[in-house]
Order: C-alpha cells, then sequence, then structure tokens
C-alpha cells in the first residue's frame, strides 16, 4: 500500500520522547518553551505559543483579537472545518469567501464586496501548502481597519518572497496533526511579532494566569490549550528535519508535474514557495482515478468532499457566489506526495493516473 500520508517518526523523537519522561517533567515545561523559541526562530518571528492543536490555535487568536458576538470574519468556503469552527466558538459570525480556481486559496478580488462595518478580520487559508497572497489580503486590510488572522496549518515551510508563512498579518496559526509536514502527534502553534498579542495568548491558553510570584492570578476566563513537553520533545526533533521533509515533498511535487498527463495539477509561483502539505490535482471525472486508485492499492484523499456551507450548521451563512468552492469539492483529488515515497511509488501513481485519464477540457 502506497499511503496517502505518513508521519516520520525516528529514533531522534523516540530518545527525546524518552529524556523527557525520565525528567519527570511531562506536562507544559522547559521543553515547550525551547520548542516555541526554536519555531518562532525559525519562522522568523519574535512571538510563538505552543497549543493542543491548530483549531484551537484559530480559536485564541481570534479571543486575543477580542472578536465575538457580533462580529464577521471573512474566510474562505473551500478548507477544514476547523477554520470556521473556531469563528464559530468565538460567536462570531463566518462570511463566507469564494476561492480561485487555479489556487484554492481565497480570492482577494471578492473580498471587498463582503466587507460590512461589522467586520472585524479576515481569515486567509494557505491551502495545500500553497502560500495565500497576503500582499494582497494586507492591502484590503489596511485599507479598512481590519485584522489578517492567517490559517497555516498546512504551510509549514511555506514562503513568499523568501519570507515565511507564519510570519504574516497579525498572527498565523499551525497544525501539528500527524499528516501535516511536521507532526507532534496533536498539537498547534500561534506566530506574531505583536508583543501586547503574545501576552494575551500566552495568557489565554493557560487559563488567563496572571503571571506572578505564586502563579494563582487570573485576569478573565482562560483555557488549558497546553502544550505537553512529551509533544514539544517530538516538536523540536521534527523541526531539524522539516527543511528535509519540504525539499523531498517539492521534489516529489516536480516529478508529478513533469510527468502526469490529462489532469490539472497544482499551480505554484516563483515568489510563493509551495510547501505540498497535499499535492491536488483536478479531473472533472475523478471516480475513474479513484477506482483504479484503489484496484493498485495507493492512497489517495478528497480534500475536501464538501465545501463548508454545505454543513447543517453551516448553510445558514451561504450566498451565490461560492460556486468554484462548490466546484473544486466535485474535481479536487490528492495524490501521496510525503517524504517516504520511493521513486517506484511515483512511478506507479503516475503510470495509473495517466493510464485512467482522457483529455478533458480544461
Amino acid at each position: 500500500m502506497i499511503p496517502i500520508a505518513k508521519p516520520l517518526i525516528g529514533k531522534e523523537e523516540k530518545t527525546a520522547v524518552s529524556k523527557v519522561l525520565e525528567s519527570g517533567m511531562v506536562a507544559c515545561g522547559p521543553k515547550t518553551k525551547e520548542f516555541e523559541e526554536e519555531f518562532a526562530r525559525y519562522i522568523g518571528v519574535k512571538h510563538a505559543v505552543a497549543t493542543t492543536s491548530g483549531t484551537t490555535a484559530l480559536h485564541l487568536g481570534l479571543l486575543a483579537l477580542k472578536i465575538g458576538k457580533g462580529d464577521e470574519v471573512i474566510v474562505p468556503s473551500f478548507s477544514f472545518i476547523a477554520s470556521v469552527n473556531s469563528i464559530l466558538f468565538c460567536n462570531a459570525k463566518p462570511v463566507f469567501c469564494d476561492v480561485d480556481k487555479k489556487t484554492f486559496n481565497i480570492d482577494t478580488k471578492k473580498i471587498k464586496a463582503l466587507i460590512t462595518d461589522k467586520t472585524k478580520a479576515i481569515m486567509p487559508v494557505h491551502l495545500y501548502g500553497l502560500p495565500a497572497d497576503m500582499k494582497e489580503i494586507q492591502k484590503i486590510a489596511d485599507e479598512h481597519d481590519l485584522f489578517v488572522i492567517g490559517d497555516a496549518a498546512q504551510a509549514h515551510g511555506a514562503s513568499i518572497d523568501s519570507k515565511m508563512v507564519g510570519s504574516f498579518g497579525n498572527l498565523e496559526c499551525f497544525s501539528f496533526y500527524p499528516t501535516k509536514n511536521m507532526t507532534t502527534g496533536e498539537g498547534g502553534m500561534i506566530t506574531t511579532d505583536d508583543d501586547e498579542l503574545y501576552e494575551k495568548i500566552d495568557s489565554l491558553h493557560n487559563h488567563s494566569r496572571v503571571k506572578t510570584q505564586w502563579g494563582y492570578e487570573h485576569d478573565g476566563i482562560g483555557y488549558n490549550y497546553r502544550m505537553t513537553d512529551i509533544a514539544s520533545a517530538i516538536g523540536l526533533a521534527q523541526l531539524k528535519k522539516l527543511p528535509g521533509f519540504i525539499k523531498k515533498r517539492r521534489e516529489n511535487a516536480a516529478f508529478y508535474d513533469d510527468n502526469l498527463k490529462n489532469v490539472i495539477t497544482p499551480i505554484s509561483f516563483e515568489k510563493a514557495k509551495h510547501a505540498y502539505h497535499q499535492y491536488t490535482i483536478q479531473y472533472k471525472d475523478r471516480k475513474t482515478i479513484i477506482d483504479k486508485l484503489k484496484k493498485e492499492k495507493i492512497g489517495f484523499g478528497i480534500y475536501y468532499p464538501k465545501p463548508l456551507h454545505f454543513y447543517p450548521h453551516l448553510k445558514k451563512f451561504s450566498h451565490s457566489d461560492l460556486k468554484i468552492s462548490e466546484y473544486l469539492a466535485e474535481v479536487s483529488l490528492s495524490l501521496p506526495v510525503h517524504p517516504d515515497l520511493t521513486e517506484k511509488d511515483l512511478e506507479k501513481v503516475v503510470s495509473v493516473v495517466n493510464e485512467v485519464c482522457q483529455p478533458l477540457d480544461k
């Protein structure tokens, strides 16, 4: 079986976890602090806060920016459901924006029409590891005095003009779920250059604790969203390997680019470097590919089979101008691109896809 995703856990991670277990400090402690500092250094920002998941990272980011009841957040209608659920956690209103057919990312040309006097933030998603157009998004945000909260859950290692994803907007949020470009098992991270935001997030994720001599002062409702030192030890080992992981993902993607026929392959830009969390093609009759992949024991993924506004609790936020999201949900198919693939694996995937795909109108 060629899996769609595979976390690469080696002796470095196992040794790191063993050392934490032997130390007796298994909850949030010095390893988590070290992981935050090293991740911030990798991204090129002043601050990072480790959390329990990418979802809780988004939730904390919204809370720190004081987004709540009555506020509107513009979010793409084609993404993982955590993007929009985090907005609902704050009792705010998601306002769906359609995405670009080629990039899968939020269509910046459609953002301005959605801005009202209740709009407080834009939440671009760097889907599949391709950076959203953050320069244009920031320009719109600046014109309308809006926050920018980047959902970078799939974009570890991506960059724009050599500036790492994670260093844009007011803050950005990562996930370390096992299928991501690096993992801690479960976990997330918020990155920011804003000192005040950092202090607020750092407090919120620890029961809104205020730093005092004894540590039992709290200035409001907070959350237990702390990462453990066990997870952080894995994260530190994975972070050292991340550049190599990304290099191999890009090499695998380049092989597909050069050899796949009769399908629409992912777009990339010279200035926006794709991290290839997923390698997602478009093909109007994707069932023919899926049937053959299943037969040949090749993993695949449909990310995502529904646009967000199709889910029961989100239908009330739907509107007519979301047709590209609906189209992409019908034609998108992700192929294995993870770093553990061999040349033989890649050749097999290409052979199977090319065998069944006929020239179609793009």
